[in-house]
């Protein structure tokens, strides 16, 4: 079953990379519309999958996560398809030309990837997500929702199933599958899958990268980390911080640890501010000793339940929930092997008025996203004008950080000549010089 399954989306994902751009946004437009027309019913089945989830009593992460109606996930979701419609076509890009010789072209040109296999954990907008990026992108999708999604999930791909019938893309181009011994055979499937995008939790991803042969795209942990500055504007601070932490807790960009300066802890207007705003915002402070102290009798009496203790191992944490460690470090080199040695290389921070510094930070921080008095949250394919995201990978290889349309493209080279042979030339027996002259592209 699964090799089937899996076959067909490589047969489709041939069709697929042969479809022009107008035929691909096409179809992304009659998914957006549909979306939009049955935004009630799907609203509906991700109530009974709320529902589910208060009965089998799932974390507040989880559950976060699965509400389509929170806020305006649904509408960000349906507008994040319509953005990648209209986003330029990734394929077929010339990104190298060389005159080899005359009448003796080479080019290098972007080309889907191929098969993608999602596997992804209560959000259900990830299959409208995905399903955009793979379509724009010519690849084929094999698409696996969580259990606690299946009444949403099953609703999103109905819709998007029925607009794509009225559309060129083949039938088997975005494939469903619903068990998780499907996924288990589906993972050993490399001769005709060629990518595996796990979206979940540290325990989903690490099974996948543990069971398969095909290239993970990914992220196990979200330990994203500010570190501030003594010289940091106090109210900029404390909006930065409180945004990264706050703004959606169980995001894998919102940060988990605040570095302090040595020298914020004596001249303390920032760091005030912002613990002071983490706390209006009733945010658990796990604090060293240094910082119980620096953070004064006055906020310690007003709220003792919210400033406890921190272990070592709340550094290597993704708390997921209103829950932030915070210790102090010396300066900027310890700030950076900290980030370095504790965080999981996802995004990180520094506030601080201090070009210099802040440029070093940039540079000495070995993570997919850094940033100079930003939200972490900005961490995202949609904010960095991606039209919307398959993930977030914390690798270095293929693609880093928000990943849209250009990391589910690879590249072929192409030749373009008229009957030469490699034993005309230097090399192979021949006498004849190769040119290499750059083309215009």
């Amino acid at each position: 079953m699964a090799e089937n399954i899996a076959r067909e989306g490589r047969r489709a994902s041939t069709i697929l990379k042969t479809l022009s751009n107008e035929d691909r946004t096409e179809a992304l437009q009659l998914i957006y519309d549909a979306l939009k027309a049955n935004k009630d019913e799907i609203l509906k089945a991700n109530k009974l999958d709320l529902e589910d989830a208060e009965k089998n009593n799932l974390s507040n992460t989880l559950v976060g996560r699965l509400n389509l109606a929170k806020g305006d996930k649904f509408d960000s979701m349906v507008q994040g398809v319509l953005d990648v419609a209209h986003l330029p076509d990734p394929i077929g890009k010339t990104t190298l030309a060389t005159k080899i010789d005359d009448g003796l072209e080479l080019t290098r040109v972007t080309c889907p990837v191929g098969v993608l296999l999602v596997i992804f954990e209560s959000r259900p907008e990830v299959i409208a997500n995905i399903a955009s990026l793979a379509l724009k992108s010519g690849n084929a999708a094999i698409l696996k929702g969580g259990k606690e999604s299946t009444h949403s999930f099953k609703a999103i791909a109905s819709v998007i199933n029925q607009a794509l019938s009225k559309s060129k893309i083949p039938a088997n181009g975005i494939q469903l599958v619903t068990t998780r011994e499907e996924i288990n055979e589906l993972l050993s499937q490399d001769k005709y899958i060629d990518l595996v995008i796990p979206r979940g939790g540290n325990d989903l991803v690490r099974f996948v990268q543990n069971n398969t042969k095909i290239a993970v795209l990914g992220h196990a942990d979200g330990i994203c980390s500010i570190y501030l500055r003594a010289d940091a504007k106090p109210e900029m601070a404390k909006r930065v911080i409180v945004d990264s932490k706050t703004n959606y807790a169980v995001g894998c960009n919102a940060v988990e640890t605040l570095l302090v300066d040595q020298a914020a802890l004596s001249d303390k207007a920032a760091f005030t501010a912002a613990i002071t705003g983490l706390l209006e915002k009733e945010v658990t402070l796990k604090v060293t000793p240094e910082i119980r102290l620096a953070i004064g009798d006055e906020l310690l009496s007003k709220y003792p339940s919210l400033i406890v203790p921190a272990t070592e191992q709340d550094f290597y944490t993704e708390f997921l929930e209103f829950t932030i460690a915070i210790k102090a470090v010396s300066n900027l080199e310890d700030a950076i092997v900290h980030i370095n040695e504790h965080g999981s290389h996802h995004t990180d921070c520094i506030i601080t008025e201090d070009k210099d510094v802040a440029e070093k930070f940039l540079k000495g921080i070995d993570s997919a996203s850094v940033y100079w008095n930003a939200s972490t949250r900005f961490a995202d394919g949609f904010r960095y004008g991606f039209g919307t995201e398959v993930g977030i990978s914390t690798g270095k290889i293929h693609v880093r950080g928000p990943v849209g349309l250009e990391g589910l493209t690879t590249f072929q080279y192409n030749i373009r000549g008229h009957g030469q042979i490699a034993a005309d030339y230097v090399g192979a027996g021949g006498s004849k010089h190769f040119k290499h002259e750059s083309i215009d592209i």
